[in-house]
């Protein structure tokens, strides 16, 4: 994987990510207003945290004829929208195609700005409050406790890292013996790098001071790439090439630093694919089909989930 090069449109993101990380088209916003809350046929619904008054719901979906005594793999997604808006509709489509294929596959909901007013940070708690809550009660959810990725888009992509690589932020009031790490990373154009890098043009002090009051602490604590460490979880990023709110050099950067640090991290582009490109109803779904086939792939690489049959086209 070649070092990036050139990287002056790094703190585009930093500027973009706070008018909206997600990108979405209006009609895609349109959707998302309409499906909060979600209602998701046939998943189950579980409350994994309640923050005051509000409920935050894990929608489940299983595999064919699953049963408590299971032991699968699972998958979690987090949605994308800046940290500010979206919903966990948004990743059903890829929930109900894991779960036909043998996985417990979820999708969660968490805090967000427009909602709760709250900042990236405790979207980031919410993310680690959820993935301890799958491992504290795979016993009775089906899963195996050692076998559970964290994925998500955007916003979504950035918590699923964080769970994975930002060692503070866990709830107090949690077990922490039971860990909030997972054992993957799927990641859909997220954003990892969030705060200067050695090397690359560095951000206005006016614009560092918005992204600290975006993220609610200083950003570099809650900027993957600045928390890489060897042992990470295996991990997979799809990413548009032509993505202008979260650019590709932002994503080479951090496979690099994975790789360096002797960590498993494929890093798959898609050529002239900007921001969202691999959300179902895009495009005539053909890059939500392609970036599924390759996840299915890199899962079953990891053993779980068993090869494709031809038929089943994954």
């Amino acid at each position: 994987m070649k070092r990036c090069t050139g990287v002056g449109s790094l703190w585009a993101l930093l500027a973009l990510v706070l008018i909206d990380a997600s990108a979405l088209t209006a009609q895609e916003r349109a959707g998302q207003a309409r499906n909060y809350p979600p209602q998701l046929a046939g998943a189950k619904v579980e409350t994994y945290k309640t923050v005051g008054d509000v409920q935050l719901n894990l929608y489940v979906f299983t595999p064919p004829g699953h049963q408590a005594s299971d032991r699968r793999p699972a998958i979690v997604f987090f949605f994308g929208g800046g940290w500010t808006s979206g919903s966990p509709a948004q990743f059903e489509h890829q929930c109900r195609h894991l779960a036909a294929r043998g996985m417990v596959a979820i999708t969660a909901d968490y805090r967000v700005a427009s909602r709760h007013q709250v900042q990236a940070v405790a979207c980031v708690a919410d993310a680690k409050s959820a993935i301890r809550y799958i491992r504290q009660h795979a016993a009775h959810l089906g899963i195996d406790p050692q076998r559970i990725v964290a994925a998500g888009g955007s916003a979504g992509g950035h918590l699923a890292a964080c769970t994975a690589l930002i060692p503070q932020f866990d709830e107090p009031q949690e077990d922490a013996s039971i860990a909030s790490v997972p054992n993957a990373l799927a990641l859909f154009n997220p954003a990892v790098v969030l705060a200067p890098v050695e090397g690359l043009p560095a951000p206005t002090a006016e614009r560092i001071a918005a992204l600290k009051e975006r993220m609610g602490v200083d950003p570099q604590a809650l900027s993957p790439y600045h928390h890489v460490r060897s042992g990470a979880p295996p991990t997979i990023i799809f990413h548009g090439r032509a993505d202008s709110t979260v650019p590709y050099a932002t994503v080479e950067r951090f496979a690099q630093a994975m790789t360096d640090a002797g960590n498993r991290c494929t890093l798959v582009g898609y050529e002239g694919q900007g921001h969202g490109f691999f959300n179902y109803g895009r495009g005539g779904n053909e890059h939500y089909e392609k970036t599924l086939k390759a996840l299915d792939a890199f899962l079953v690489e990891l053993g779980y989930l068993p090869p494709a049959s031809p038929a089943s086209g994954s």
